[in-house]
């Protein structure tokens, strides 16, 4: 074979030699390449499988470019979302935000972070904003060294910032809450305390976290009630109520307390939380509204609006068993003047004693109430008959026989008028039985005090009447119907008229004659008095000036002075400007005064008779005897003659009258040893006036002398007056304590 053809068929040989070793490689290069494709593939669905399973971003971002692009795999769709972000362009991170994540992402590529991390806002896409947080690392780097990409993933934070919101807030108001919050586990034990249990109950978390829920128990209540509430949390998974606590300083507390069960993620135990609220000042208070609603905070008695709903009760009861229900209304007698003469403390007291000798002779069976002032109500229920009522009636009146004892020292006697309304003889409802049992006890007032009267309809016309005397008692004095009458007095020293008493009369255009004992009340209920009180005192001024014109010399004018007069008006303006402008010297002038007056409000009363002293008018003590008399009171006052009520005079010089007797003798030796001079009242015969002169009292008034006469009359008695035989002109305690001139 020539050498030409044999070099060809090498070089043909080493050809495909070659050929084979470049087809091998590329062959092998595709089935690499295949391969890293392959697996390539199987990275990025790995990669694409975590972030989908993370719910998470991938995120790439070119510094050199300033773009962003971020990824985000989204399961059932083919193509992964893919957004690019040109930072200075676009506005998809929160404007508040930016500068805080550019500025993480340069302390990270000048080496001041170990990584980019940061938490910040992004658009939505819904106009609205997500918390993302996100961190990423270098991923290229130019031939400086230079970062030149950061990749890195993203996880939407929104919801778990709003959880850590929400429970950060919990805890907050869980911390600042009022009241108590407990968790306990289904043994009952502590598990957690907020810092308002501690405020309560005065444990710390530490004394109590492990132990049983009972350490706060109290002995209010029984170990079945606790056994009951905790039996219904375990039930029920709920309880409500009220429940006694324990401090630890042993002190008790009352909470309005709710619980409620909570299941443990993952566990088969429950938990509880109780929500306490401390109610011991609520219930103290509503206890205490409750009472005073329905309770006299004086006597501790029901009040009206108590007695309504028990007389209302009770007239239910009794319609249905067939029976009978009473109604007592009862009212002290005079007791205005009581408290107008020892203090409104000492007439609280006298009607705290009244309240509880009313309830021992009613008895607990029966509703007592005080209705206002001295006013009483006693409900008798389930009676036979209306005699029974009678009978208690009059019980209650002989409680009243044993004088109330004011203190060590000092008794007084006090006496009830009662008025009695039946169900269902006199009415049907409370409202008319109350109103008849009031008509009732004024008219048994009008009879003499001291008893009771049934209602009759009769009564309402008396009720009717009484409404009429003050409509026109307002009008007596314009109508001129207003008169006085003058009762003189007789000294027993000389025999010589020394002085007259002005007595009020009324003689009505409507009504005719009205009684003083029944308009003088009136007026002074309502408040009258004090103008017919100034009328009364100018008139008998005027009269005593025209006395005086007609040649009467050196008579005194004794004036009556009631306690609102004396306490309630400008009476000391009053008496000057009269004498003033009816020219008369005030000792001619005496004002009359009773007992209780003169103890009312006992420092103004001392004040306001001490100014009539100054400028000479005369202070004399009207029906000496009947009231609260004290030697005590009488030295401190500016007192000049005491006159002795009338009932201690009507059975003197009488076989067997050794009281009132022994009582007039005390009064007149008393006066004389301080100086006062001495009236007897009421002296009607020779043997009252026989006894008076030998126990040298110093004058009388009466019927034996004269009945109160006109003043024309008076003034011709007194000028004609002889004098009285067989007198001698003797000094007299008046004399001594007021010489004459």
């Amino acid at each position: 074979m020539p050498a030409t053809h044999y070099m060809a068929l090498l070089l043909a040989l080493l050809v495909l030699a070659l050929a084979g070793v470049v087809l091998g490689g590329h062959r092998r290069r595709e089935r690499e390449q295949r391969e890293h494709l392959r697996e390539l593939r199987e990275r990025e669905e790995k990669l694409r499988l975590a972030l989908w399973a993370s719910s998470e971003y991938y995120w790439q971002y070119d510094l050199e470019r300033r773009e962003l692009e971020s990824i985000r795999i989204e399961p059932g769709r083919k193509d992964d979302l893919n957004l690019r972000i040109d930072l200075d362009a676009d506005h998809q991170i929160h404007p508040d935000d930016l500068p805080l994540v550019l500025d993480r992402l340069r302390a990270y590529v000048r080496g001041d972070a170990p990584m980019f991390l940061s938490e910040h806002r992004v658009q939505d896409g819904t106009d609205g904003w997500r918390w993302m947080r996100a961190r990423g690392r270098a991923v290229s780097r130019n031939d400086a060294g230079r970062i030149t990409r950061i990749a890195g993933t993203a996880r939407d934070v929104s919801a778990q910032r709003e959880h850590e919101r929400e429970r950060r807030i919990a805890t907050e108001v869980m911390h600042n809450m009022a009241e108590a919050v407990v968790v306990i586990d289904d043994e009952f034990r502590y598990v957690m305390v907020n810092p308002a249990f501690t405020r309560m109950s005065g444990y710390e978390l530490a004394e109590v976290v492990g132990n049983d829920a009972s350490l706060t128990n109290s002995d209010q209540h029984d170990a079945a009630f606790y056994a009951q509430s905790r039996a219904a949390m375990l039930e029920q998974g709920h309880w409500a109520g009220e429940m006694w606590q324990r401090r630890k300083d042993g002190r008790e507390f009352l909470c309005a307390m709710q619980s409620n069960a909570i299941n443990e993620p993952g566990s088969p135990h429950r938990l509880f939380v109780l929500v306490a609220t401390d109610i011991t000042d609520r219930r103290r208070i509503e206890q205490e509204l409750r009472y005073l609603a329905n309770y006299d905070t004086l006597t501790n008695l029901p009040n009206r609006t108590l007695l309504a709903e028990r007389l209302s009760r009770a007239i239910v009861r009794a319609r249905r068993q067939g029976s009978c229900v009473a109604l007592l209304f009862l009212d002290l007698d005079r007791f205005k003047d009581i408290n107008d003469s020892l203090g409104h403390a000492t007439g609280d007291r006298i009607l705290r004693m009244a309240a509880q000798r009313l309830q021992r002779a009613v008895g607990p069976s029966h509703t007592v109430a005080r209705i206002g002032g001295d006013e009483f109500t006693v409900v008798l229920e389930d009676l036979a008959h209306a005699g029974e009522a009678d009978t208690c009636a009059q019980r209650v009146i002989d409680a009243f026989d044993e004088p109330l004892l004011i203190d060590e020292r000092h008794e007084i006697a006090i006496t009830p008028s009662i008025g009695i309304s039946l169900y269902p003889d006199h009415a049907q409802v409370p409202t008319d039985l109350l109103k008849h049992a009031d008509t009732a006890m004024y008219q048994a007032k009008a009879a003499g005090r001291r008893t009771f009267l049934r209602y009759t309809e009769s009564m309402d016309s008396s009720t009717r009447q009484r409404a009429g005397l003050i409509a026109s008692l307002r009008r007596a004095i314009e109508r001129n119907e207003l008169r006085l009458v003058y009762q003189p007095q007789l000294s027993l020293a000389d025999g010589g008229i020394r002085c007259v008493e002005a007595l009020l009369r009324w003689y009505s255009t409507e009504h005719g004659e009205v009684s003083p004992v029944q308009f003088i009340p009136l007026a002074e209920e309502s408040g009258m008095i004090v103008g017919i009180g100034e009328w009364v005192l100018r008139e008998a001024c005027n009269t005593l000036a025209d006395w005086q014109r007609a040649g009467l010399p050196g008579v005194t004018m004794a004036v009556n002075v009631s306690a609102t007069q004396l306490l309630h008006s400008d009476l000391p303006r009053a008496v000057e400007r009269i004498l003033r402008e009816t020219g008369i010297d005030p000792g001619q002038l005496e004002l009359e005064l009773t007992e209780s007056v003169l103890m009312a409000k006992a420092g103004l009363a001392a004040e306001r008779l001490q100014f009539f002293r100054r400028i000479g008018v005369s202070i004399a003590v009207d029906d000496f005897g009947t009231g609260y008399s004290s030697l005590a009171y009488l030295r401190r006052l500016p007192i000049t003659t005491l006159k002795i009520d009338k009932a201690f005079i009507d059975d003197l010089g009488r076989p067997g009258d050794n009281e009132d007797a022994a009582i007039t003798t005390t009064i007149i030796a008393m006066a004389r040893s301080l100086g006062l001079g001495v009236v007897a009242e009421g002296v009607e015969t020779a043997e009252q006036l026989a006894f008076l002169r030998q126990h040298r009292c110093d004058m009388v008034q009466g019927y034996w002398l004269s009945k109160p006469l006109p003043a024309e009359q008076c003034l011709a008695f007194m000028l004609e007056w002889p004098g009285l035989p067989g007198l001698a002109p003797r000094a007299t305690a008046a004399d001594a304590r007021h010489p004459a001139p």
